[in-house]
């Protein structure tokens, strides 16, 4: 295992951090702090500090356009008054929430622990 800095350590963790609140406690104003966080830190000179800001912002953008665009379609095509539009949209948004909380703690332990991560399907492939 490679030892890694600790002030890179630090700014890893707390932009995955940024996006495990963004989609669970402070959606929006910790999607504005970590936009803050890449803007400063995108062209990090340590690798793990780049691949965490960056697959955080990623990944935050792909949670809005999972849980916001994807709801809102859903709702499109079968109507409020359908009931089976209400549990095809629970199902969905409850299911995909779920998951995206799920790979966002373990983004933020990787990064807390000083290892890299790529998310699955929707992490870029390079940093």
């Amino acid at each position: 295992m490679i030892m890694r800095d600790g002030v890179a350590i630090q700014l890893a963790a707390r932009a995955q951090l940024m996006n495990l609140l963004n989609i669970t406690l402070l959606p929006g104003v910790a999607f504005v702090v970590l936009l803050l966080i890449a803007r400063r830190h995108w062209h990090h000179s340590a690798a793990l500090v780049r691949c965490h800001v960056r697959g955080a912002v990623w990944a935050s953008i792909w949670a809005g356009v999972l849980l916001g665009m994807v709801s809102i379609s859903i709702v499109g095509m079968g109507g409020l008054t359908v009931p089976g539009t209400w549990v095809v949209l629970l199902l969905y948004f409850i299911c995909c929430h779920s998951a995206l909380i799920l790979m966002a703690l373990y983004a933020w332990s990787r990064a807390a622990a000083g290892q890299e991560f790529r998310y699955p399907l929707i992490g870029i492939r390079r940093w």
